[in-house]
């Protein structure tokens, strides 16, 4: 490690590390300054580092992601993002394995910084959670409920559950199943999930319930409405 003193009239900047209580502007600058650093983030105020992926995270976090791809690949006004920075609050700058959002133009109540980062509350966040597993179900909620989030989808892959959160007067309630074992979005419109498909592996049944939920007389009205989502 270099111990050479860095030029008059410029500091170093300290690296992020585990446990780091700061503001949300420093934990972005020392962040900016970590080009090899994959993902932190800011959790009340508090910098958690985490582990490299595993394969246990990300070969589910794909089925999902294909799932939320078609979706936006068939509705106007969506963005969808995958370990985007999303700056909640000035204690909370998360990178959400998944999220939708509808565009602001349409009427969401998020938007996309100058440079690149969500600013505000997506109207559904996704968390795959393996060894995060307990963070995710306490305190993330809870700062995506008190944000304003308006779904949360939490994927206990150890456990394997999977719980869809929806915000009512504030609070979150679980978006539950229909008779026919299908959780349907109330914030999206024929985005349709059959759980046990998902947790049993089978993208292709996965695919098949959310076509049927593009082709639902709701997601056409969102389509062919002009200006919403």
């Amino acid at each position: 490690m270099s111990t050479a003193t860095p030029p008059i009239g410029q500091t170093t900047i300290p690296p992020l590390r585990d446990g780091d209580v700061l503001t949300r502007d420093e934990f972005e600058r020392r962040y900016d300054a970590m080009p090899e650093l994959k993902k932190a983030q800011l959790i009340e105020g508090v910098v958690h580092v985490d582990s490299p992926v595993s394969s246990g995270h990300f070969t589910w976090q794909i089925d999902l992601a294909t799932w939320l791809g078609v979706y936006k690949a068939t509705t106007p006004g969506v963005t969808a993002g995958d370990n985007g920075s999303v700056r909640l609050d000035p204690k909370n700058e998360y990178q959400p394995d998944l999220f939708l959002m509808i565009e602001a133009s349409r009427g969401g109540r998020a938007r996309i910084d100058a440079d690149g980062i969500v600013s505000g509350s997506p109207e559904l966040a996704v968390e795959i959670a393996v060894s995060s597993a307990s963070r995710d179900a306490t305190v993330k909620r809870r700062v995506y409920e008190r944000v304003g989030v308006r779904e949360y989808l939490l994927w206990r892959v150890r456990d394997r559950a999977l719980d869809w959160f929806i915000l009512r007067d504030g609070r979150f309630e679980e978006l539950s199943a229909s008779e026919d074992g299908i959780i349907r979005s109330e914030c999206f419109p024929g985005l349709w999930l059959d759980r046990e498909a998902l947790l049993r592996g089978d993208l292709a049944g996965v695919l098949a319930v959310l076509q049927r939920g593009i082709a639902s007389p709701e997601h056409a009205a969102i389509v062919d409405r002009p200006g919403t989502a």
